[in-house]
């Protein structure tokens, strides 16, 4: 995309991509694309839908208050942040009154368990879900605090993804791809194309030294990058979501149990195959994400973040933007009422902080 995007709307599109995303994708979340598209025809504008409670058109749900619960930290923080600082934040700003109406119930299992003041890394531990997108479909902020430092974001992605999940689980290992990817998206003329070259030249994550019948392998290739150049490769020629949503049926069926709709290498490798047939019109990828079926939430949320990285707020109409403003100003179990714009200009005041630190470091350093 044009160099012109500045870092200050990167961010700024990569929160309201994500928030507009999920409130577009929330009415038809778990249905197939079929039943989506006899429900809706095309999803293309903010509905109300019923989930526990009836929500206004533009409500989001339980992913993006686990963002919004991270932007806090990281403002707050003015830096990157640990796990520590995040379960202090779930503690301080989410009432288990609130969790209990807009969260899911193994979000409100862990802020129960966080609440016990064990180590916040090991969280994870104590949630049945370790391959989901809990975590992976909504930590974009962790990519945009270490904006284009692409091996930071795999780092802190690992560090706070225990907070859902155990180590070394494949929910971890996506998070590390989300996080790399919206890192890579911020940097100046960044396009789809160069973010998934930096996926692949670095989350191949091995392995050293292992033997294998006696012989010594450097590093073995690990199958998150070899799935996600599965799925680039299958939907290589699609033009439209529609195609999109077939091809991905080849591969993606998964149900039978508890979220199987959900799990994030589904999700992530949707949204940057939808990423790169729309070339990062954040439009038209909410747009096609809320009409994929299954989880049409985080497809859209993450589709929408990741092109809005890398091309700014500058498709998304201004009009759903503060329709989901106004939503969340209406809704009384959110952790924050802020403004997407406030809460994207927190994330950004604490990257230039982080900088700024680094730039003093540099200095006296060199001196």
């Amino acid at each position: 995309m044009s160099e012109a995007v500045s870092l200050q709307d990167k961010f700024y599109g990569c929160i309201a991509g994500a928030h507009v995303g999920a409130a577009l994708g929330a009415p038809a979340q778990g249905l197939t694309w079929q039943g989506s598209e006899a429900a809706f025809g095309v999803l293309d504008q903010l509905k109300s839908y019923e989930n526990g409670w009836i929500r206004e058109a533009g409500t989001t749900g339980s992913g993006i208050e686990r963002q919004k619960l991270l932007i806090t930290a990281i403002s707050e923080r003015q830096d990157r942040v640990t796990a520590e600082d995040v379960r202090a934040i779930w503690v301080s700003d989410m009432a288990m009154s609130s969790a209990e109406k807009i969260m899911e119930p193994f979000d409100i299992s862990l802020l129960a368990v966080a609440n016990s003041g064990i180590p916040a890394r090991d969280l994870g531990k104590y949630c049945d879900y370790a391959g989901l997108n809990s975590f992976a479909g909504y930590c974009h902020p962790v990519g945009l605090i270490n904006a284009g430092d692409v091996l930071n974001a795999i780092r802190d992605a690992f560090e706070l993804g225990q907070l859902y999940y155990a180590s070394r689980s494949y929910g971890v290992k996506w998070s590390g791809v989300t996080a790399a990817a919206i890192a890579s998206a911020t940097k100046p003329g960044a396009t789809i194309d160069s973010v998934i070259q930096d996926l692949i030249s670095n989350c191949v994550y091995s392995d050293v030294g292992a033997k294998i019948d006696g012989y010594k392998y450097g590093y073995l290739r690990d199958n998150v990058v070899d799935e996600l150049e599965s799925g680039l490769k299958l939907t290589e020629g699609c033009r439209d979501f529609r195609e999109l949503r077939e091809a991905f049926d080849k591969s993606y069926r998964g149900c039978g149990v508890p979220y199987g709709n959900s799990f994030a290498n589904e999700v992530v490798t949707k949204a940057i195959c939808i990423v790169r047939m729309v070339n990062a019109n954040v439009h038209d990828a909410i747009i096609a994400g809320a009409n994929m079926g299954r989880d049409s939430v985080s497809v859209a949320a993450l589709a929408g973040g990741l092109a809005g990285a890398i091309s700014g707020a500058a498709t998304l109409p201004e009009s759903l933007i503060q329709q989901v403003d106004d939503a969340a100003g209406m809704n009384n179990y959110t952790c924050t009422q802020q403004t997407i714009r406030e809460q994207a200009d927190g994330v950004y005041q604490a990257f230039q902080s982080r900088l700024s630190t680094i730039n003093k470091l540099v200095e006296e350093m060199l001196v």
